[in-house]
This record gives structure tokens, sequence and C-alpha cells, in this order.
């Protein structure tokens, strides 16, 4: 009788690109870690590909549903549709391994695309997909090969091939998993070994931030406190791996158009500054909705900028300068444009150090970044900065410009019902509705809340820290059973009442007033 090849079960097959699948992810970040390279991995590169090239309502749409967790839901389907077309590939190559091949091919093609397309690629990032790509084709060639045991006779089970392979595979995709994990942990040590946030001590500024007046914070359960702490502050960037940086050997290069001298600052240098200096500032990001949490206030410690621009012999646009655009720039090839005129009028704009107290987190942008009271977060609010270039609008667009934001990014004045809840259901009597409210540069006058869109009534303010951060208000509310509608507005300094009229956050922040809906019972 003819010997022919062993068929193999469809769910075999797709286990075998599975399992090649996490193989080669593994590799690919061990090559990665090695290189001090993560984001080059093909996952994070391919990831990161996805947030410049999707467009802004779906991003926008993603912030709204996802919040601060939306990159985990962007890696989670990326991993979804990852093993979805490993399943497909390993059973179409154990029919044709042809198939196989153009799998991997397909593969290379989107991760060398995506590493190689970042800001900043170097010919390097192409090694870990590269990796990758061999290892997927060797472990996918040995699996069906290993599953087809040979040549046999028609109708022989092969089982015992079979079950072997699964037990291979089950080992495989654990030790993937260490491998990749460990790869992970390698690299977070890699780039931050050094001075890091737990080894760094701030100096005392000279330039202490000012007294809080007593009653800053009205301490009214469910209220936002005055200071946001450093877990709950929210976080919204692009970057899917969060840059470690060794602040010993991390400096920042100030250069460009009207630049008499050009600087380069070490860390230490900002550290030492004569001008160091505390103070509180609220930041809000562009896409925060009417309502939303995407905002906290801080205690920061850094140096000015304008005092760092004076030292670089820049001159302001209204005194002549050529720059009306300062472009920083990240660790991770992030740009963000931000007005010169911005940070050069006396505001309290910063190259941040420090936040409540404590060396800035990883997370939030250390070693170094920057803090501008006044402006959104995307065209002020650099994180993990390196490079300061002096430009113009007229010149050059920021990352989130061509994306469909505003080139500049005032923030607006808004309000917000922080207690009651939205959908709460509190008992009748005397109630506390009280939130926080913001309009920085100019600050806030008065705040008042409507019930069931009747009259406006006054709240209480609480006392002002300074007109770059959020105030606190209440109003006590005598609550009667049933559905009810508290609606609030406030009025700025300059007597400019908030606008009702609805805004979505793009392209240039959100408007509208907040309004919640409570049953009382």
């Amino acid at each position: 009788m003819t010997d022919t090849p062993r068929r193999i079960p469809t769910g075999s097959a797709s286990l075998a690109g599975l399992v090649s699948a996490a193989v080669a992810l593994a590799a690919a970040e061990v090559v990665g870690a090695v290189l001090s390279r993560p984001t080059a991995t093909p996952v994070q590169a391919v990831g990161a590909g996805v947030i410049d090239l999707v467009p802004l309502p779906l991003k926008q749409f993603a912030v709204d549903l996802f919040g601060t967790a939306d990159k985990v839901a962007l890696l989670t389907g990326i991993g979804v549709l990852l093993a979805c077309a490993a399943a497909l590939i390993g059973a179409a190559a154990s029919r044709r391994p042809v198939l196989g091949a153009a799998g991997a091919a397909l593969f290379a093609g989107a991760g060398l695309t995506a590493a190689l397309s970042r800001p900043d690629a170097v010919p390097l990032d192409a090694l870990p997909t590269a990796a990758g790509t061999v290892v997927f084709a060797g472990a996918l060639t040995w699996s069906i090969r290993t599953l087809r045991g040979g040549r046999t006779s028609p109708g022989a089970a092969g089982g015992p091939d079979r079950r072997r392979f699964v037990l291979l595979a089950g080992a495989a995709t654990a030790a993937a998993a260490g491998v990749g994990a460990g790869a992970r942990l390698l690299s977070a040590g890699i780039s931050g070994g050094g001075l890091t946030p737990a080894t760094v001590r701030l100096p005392t500024p000279a330039d202490r931030a000012a007294p809080l007046p007593e009653g800053v914070d009205l301490e009214i359960d469910g209220l936002a406190p005055y200071f946001t702490p450093d877990s709950d502050f929210y976080r919204i960037d692009t970057a899917l791996s969060v840059p470690r940086i060794d602040a010993s050997t991390w400096s920042l290069r100030i250069h460009g158009l009207g630049v008499r001298r050009e600087l380069v600052l070490a860390y230490d240098d900002l550290l030492r500054h004569a001008d160091l200096c505390e103070r509180d500032i609220t930041l809000t990001c562009v896409s925060n909705p009417v309502g939303g949490d995407y905002l906290g206030n801080a205690r920061w410690l850094g140096v000015p900028l304008a005092s760092l621009l004076a030292e670089a012999g820049v001159r302001p646009p209204d005194e002549g300068g050529p720059a009306d655009q300062l472009v920083s720039r990240s660790e991770d090839g992030m740009t963000i444009g931000t007005p010169v005129a911005d940070v050069t009028d006396g505001r309290d704009a910063l190259l941040a150090v420090g936040m409540n107290g404590r060396p800035l987190s990883h997370e939030h942008g250390f070693p170094v970044r920057m803090v501008v009271p006044g402006l959104y977060g995307y065209v002020s609010a650099c994180k993990w900065i390196v490079d300061i270039e002096l430009t113009t609008f007229a010149s050059f667009d920021a990352y989130w410009v061509p994306r469909g934001w505003a080139e500049r990014g005032p923030i607006r004045t808004q309000s917000r019902v922080d207690t009651p809840r939205d959908g709460a259901s509190p008992e009748r009597g005397r109630i506390a509705v009280a939130g926080v409210v913001w309009a920085q540069g100019t600050g806030v006058d008065r705040v008042e809340v409507s019930v069931d869109d009747g009259s406006w009534t006054e709240a209480e303010l609480a006392p002002e820290g300074s007109t770059d951060t959020w105030r606190q208000w209440v109003l006590e509310w005598e609550a009667e059973p049933g559905e009810h509608t508290i609606t609030v507005r406030a009025t700025d300094r300059a007597g400019r009442v908030q606008t009702p009229d609805r805004a979505a956050p793009a392209p240039a922040g959100a408007t509208g007033h907040h309004r919640i809906t409570v049953t009382v019972v």
C-alpha cells in the first residue's frame, strides 16, 4: 500500500501556529531587551503605529470608552488579532507549507514597517522583528513535522506524536510567557538603572510654594481632594512602554531659531538651579469630556522655562524674537508644540522634576517633564523631555496638529459636580452638592447650581490657592424625594459666564454645563 502524508487535524495545526507565535514574540522581546530598545518589539511597534494612524474620532472614542485603560485595551486587541492570525497560518501551513512562509513574511513586513517608521527609529530596531520572524518560521516548520510524525498508511492514528506535541506545546508556551515577562523586566532594569525615582533626593528650593489659605480643601466625602495623589493622577499619552530613563545620563538640549547660546542641561543642573521653585498647578487633558476626571492638581518642583530661555538668549515674540513655537521632544519621539509667548508671559511654566514632594514617577515623566498652566497637556505637558527647539508654527506641526487637534490649546473654564455622583440615590434631607471648578490664569468669581432647570443659586467657594489651580465649591441642598437634575456653571473673574453650548473635546476642548441626575429616596 502506498504511504501518504498524515493529515493534521485543524485544531492541532492552529495550536502549532499559536505556540510558534508565542515563542517568536518571546524571542523578539529578548532581542529588544538586549538592545535596550523595548519599543521596537513587534507588539509595541505595531501598537504605536495604530495610535499614530487611527483617525481622531476613533481615538477619542477609545479614550471615552476605556479611559486611562486605553493602552491595555489596544494591546489586548492586538494580542487577540495576532492569536487569530497565528492560528489561521498554522492551519493553512499544515496543508500548504508555502502559506506558512507567506504568513511569516506578513508578520515581518508589519513589524518592520511599524518599528522603522517611528520618529526615533534606528536600524537596530529591525532586529527584534527579524529574530521573531526566523523563530516563528522555524517553530512552525518543526511543529508541523512533529504533528505529521513522518509518513504512514492511511488510517494510522499517530496519537502518540500528537500527544507528545501537545505536551511540548504547553511547555513551550509557558516558557515563552516566562521568557517574555523576564525580557520586559530586563528592559526596565537596563533603562531604569542609575538614578531612578527611588534613588533621587530632591533639594528644598529657596522659592517655596505660597502657604495655602485655611479651608482650601473642604474635605467633603466624594469631593476630589485639593491635591491629587500621584497614584490617582490621570495619565493620557501615546507611550505603550513607559520610558525608564537613567537620570544620571539624561540631558536636555535647548536650541533653534533665535537661540544665541545653545544649552545642554544635565539633571543635576536643574536640581542645583538658582531659580528652582515650587508651584501648585492643575493639569487638564484636552480629551476630558464635560464632567470628566482627566485632570488633577499637584505641587510641582521645577525650574521656570522663562529663566532657561533667557539663559539661551531667547527673546519673546513681543520683544522681536523670531520664534513663536517651542517644540519639545520626548524620549519616545513625541513632539509637542507650545506658544513661546505662553511660557514667557510671567506664568509659572516649569521644567518639573518633582510632584507632590517626590521625584516624578516613570509614568508621569521621570526625570523631567513640562508643566504649563493655562494650556491643555497636548500642547504643553511633554513628559520624558529630552529636547527643546525654538521654531515657528508656520514651519512645523507638532504630533497632534496633523491629527486634527487645534494648533494652540488654551484651557476652557469648566466646573464639575463630584458629589452626589450621577445616578446616585441619596436620602431626602440636607445634601452637600460639591465639586471643583477651574479658570486658569483668570480665576473663578462664582459658581452657581440649578436644580431641575430652575433658577441659579450661588454656591460657596473654597478659598483660592492660586489662579492656576482648581477650587472646590459646595451648596447645601434640601432634597425632596423623586428624580432631580443638578447643573453647575462658573463665572470667571473677567465676568465671562461658562457657556451652556455643548462641544466635543476635539479639536479644542469640551464645553457645556455638567449635569447629573439623582433619585432622592
